[in-house]
């Protein structure tokens, strides 16, 4: 059985750029979490201890969530 649409203009979804925003939000979460996963074993596999494995593993998160954020948002806004 379908849901009953309001009959009033009221109710309107998210706009497309909340829809972009949300979209690079995603992406950035999805890429941060994919960056700590890869950077991660690759530094402990050159042997970076410490303040070197913290700040490489950094760089590789923040690196990982701008590109899959940057491409999730481009997507997003090619659907809109």
């Amino acid at each position: 059985m379908p849901v009953a649409q309001p009959s009033y203009g009221g109710a309107r979804g998210p706009s497309c750029f909340d829809r972009v925003k949300m979209g690079f939000m995603i992406g950035f979460a999805v890429g941060m979490g994919s960056g700590a996963l890869f950077g991660g074993f690759s530094a402990l596999r050159y042997g970076l201890r410490g303040r070197e494995l913290l700040s490489t593993v950094g760089k590789t998160m923040m690196q990982g969530g701008g590109t899959f954020g940057l491409f999730m948002s481009v997507g997003t806004g090619i659907r809109c």
